[in-house]
């Protein structure tokens, strides 16, 4: 084959490759993106779901930043929920159930249709290094590739070693091949690479389970969806189950303990905390007789179903006997046992926060190359990296989120500057700022940075624009207009707050925690033009109230995130030697040497850097 050079070469067509490539593209630049199974891109090789907590904030981040993954999550979904609505508007996360095989269907229509954006089905064997730049890549099939910038996006292909029981065969997931070379050639340029595991549970046919012994989860009457650029349409959902597993079960499974790869020794990388196979969840809560199972349908015209909670890499027949002594499983069959993966990473200290790697120009990772875990961490990280290898092409500074600003900024840094040992994915508690940092406002964070980099176009801006004003208009009305007691105090009575006893100002009584304000719209005349289903209406009336009701909180907050700028506005020197500083202690020299950071805000999220450091390296800065 006769390859033109590209600008960019997006290895890997998963979440984060897929984000990539379209950013990219959607900037100028022209894009190959090269994967091993066309029919496979974005595939949702674990749950079938998209958002959840912090979760879903990074999805409409993404949106907000001219990204598909909203977009595609709207239009493939089968159940939505808006988790935490008992909690804080801080912790609201949507979270949606995707038909997996139309989510992939519709990544590959969205792409295909956007301009600059080239396909190849092949697998990439290594780099074309020339010194310390990039220069493209080297295919099975195609040869050499010439581009200005590769991003890699390998999943958990780079190497990859499935574990079921006593077996262990090569695979990037269930029926794909591994990809070998890429790692070995990368160590040989002085990258340091190690291993992680991940797992998955087994595929049940639906039609074998008995529903009736499982408790029903519905999705919510009132559903919101991710993407701020399209009005909704499902109209119907399906419903996912909640099992439990039992004694019985955890006695059939340790049965299996003695030929488990992660028990014996032979699964050398570490798994996700949070996300613990059925095994490790036995051993490590010993004294818990049941644990919860969330049984979910994998799309509309299909009846295979995820058992989320029961990933398992133990002998199939032990998963097998296992799951039918779970209630409503007695007589199920499967698709496919679970499985565990091993695969390489590169430690992330090795990348500046535009993710392009230190030791090569134009080579930038994403997604699980980089130590985190979930579609929607890998999405965003591509999206970053395909608009960072663009504005490297057109000579201009890198676009870095702080943590200030975004979900994504608080995971790149967390990755640039802490490092992993386990699998990372994002929570809420992870982000000092997520008062400011809601699911509700990322269009208002975002968007109006989108416009500038090309990415967000016209009628989105435009969208937002109106949408802002909206929601100043409501809160101005709120702050200027009035409630009397003889059509406010049976409310007031209702949630058990003081009635009132001469007329006051609605965004007063919206401070009291008992009241909201749909109740208010309800029995107030002054607010009736309010009483709709209109859902861009329903958006702005909530983040108008969350500013409201918040308002002391956000104001703190800003505070905060201010003295953060101020921080992150203090420039350190290029390649400055710290040992040079005697004042700091070892580990710091060490370690500021090591990842030499750009800011004073930077180096003050190293790990180990105290802030007597800080203050050290203040005082040398003359601040």
């Amino acid at each position: 084959m006769y390859f033109e050079p590209y600008d960019i070469i997006v290895v890997g067509a998963g979440h984060a490759g897929c984000e990539a490539a379209a950013a990219a593209a959607n900037m100028g630049s022209k894009v190959l993106l090269v994967t091993m199974d066309l029919r496979l891109m974005a595939s949702m090789s674990c749950n079938p779901a998209m958002g959840g907590i912090a979760k879903g904030q990074i999805v409409r981040e993404i949106d907000a930043m001219g990204g598909y993954s909203g977009i595609v999550s709207d239009r493939t979904m089968i159940q939505f929920r808006m988790l935490n609505k008992s909690k804080g508007p801080a912790m609201w996360s949507p979270r949606c159930q995707s038909d997996k095989m139309m989510f992939s269907a519709e990544w590959r229509s969205l792409l295909e249709k956007t301009p600059n954006v080239d396909f190849w089905q092949d697998t990439v064997l290594g780099l074309i290094i020339d010194g310390d730049q990039v220069k493209g890549v080297k295919t099975m099939m195609g040869g050499d590739i010439e581009s200005k910038a590769v991003i890699l996006t390998n999943g958990t292909f780079l190497n990859g070693l499935i574990h079921i029981g006593e077996q262990h065969f090569p695979g990037g997931r269930m029926g794909e091949v591994a990809s070998h070379g890429i790692t070995e050639q990368l160590k040989e340029f002085g990258f340091e690479a190690k291993r992680l595991k991940t797992g998955t549970p087994v595929r049940i046919d639906g039609r074998t389970i008995d529903f009736s012994k499982l408790i029903e989860q519905k999705g919510d009457d009132e559903v919101v969806g991710f993407s701020y650029t399209e009005p909704f349409k499902i109209q119907k959902q399906r419903s996912c189950w909640i099992a439990h597993t039992s004694l019985k079960v955890h006695e059939t499974l340790r049965k299996g303990f003695k030929y488990s790869p992660m028990f014996n020794g032979r699964i050398q990388g570490v798994g996700p905390r949070y996300c613990p196979s059925i095994e490790d969840k036995i051993e490590r809560f010993a004294g818990k007789d049941s644990h919860q199972l969330f049984v979910e349908p994998e799309g509309w015209t299909t009846e295979e179903y995820y058992l989320n909670g029961f990933s398992s890499s133990l002998p199939d027949y032990i998963q097998y006997e296992a799951l039918r002594q779970i209630e409503g499983f007695e007589n199920a069959k499967i698709f496919r046992p679970g499985y565990a993966i091993e695969y390489d990473y590169f430690p992330p200290e090795q990348l500046h926060h535009s993710l392009e790697t230190r030791l090569r120009h134009g080579l930038y990772f994403a997604g699980q190359i980089n130590g985190t875990t979930g579609y929607e961490e890998a999405a965003c990280q591509g999206m970053m990296a395909g608009i960072n290898a663009a504005l490297a092409l057109r000579d201009e500074e890198p676009l870095v989120l702080s943590r200030t600003e975004a979900y994504i900024g608080v995971l790149i840094d967390d990755l640039i500057t802490k490092g992993v040992d386990e699998p990372y994915r994002m929570f809420t508690s992870r982000a000092e700022y997520r008062i400011l940092l809601r699911q509700d406002n990322a269009d208002a964070r975002l968007t109006k940075l989108s416009y500038k980099l090309g990415l967000a176009k016209e009628d989105r801006y435009e969208k937002y624009l109106e949408k802002r004003q909206k929601v100043e208009d409501i809160k101005q009305f709120l702050n200027e207009s009035y409630a009397y007691p003889d059509e406010i105090n049976g409310l007031l009575e209702q949630k058990e707050s003081s009635k009132i006893d001469q007329k006051k100002k609605l965004s007063y009584l919206l401070l009291r925690p008992q009241i909201n304000l749909n109740e208010m719209i309800e029995v107030l005349s002054s607010l009736e033009n309010y009483r709709t289903q209109d859902r861009f209406i329903k958006e702005c009336l909530e983040e108008a109230e969350i500013e409201i009701k918040y308002a002391s909180y956000i104001e703190k907050e800003n505070e905060l995130a201010d003295k953060l700028r101020r921080l992150e506005n203090v420039k350190l020197p290029k390649n400055f030697d710290f040992h040079s500083l005697q004042s700091l202690s070892y580990e710091s020299r060490e370690k500021l040497n090591k990842y030499q950071p750009k800011t004073l805000g930077e180096a003050s999220r190293i790990s180990g850097i105290s802030p007597a450091d800080i203050n050290v390296l203040a005082i040398f800065l003359g601040r």
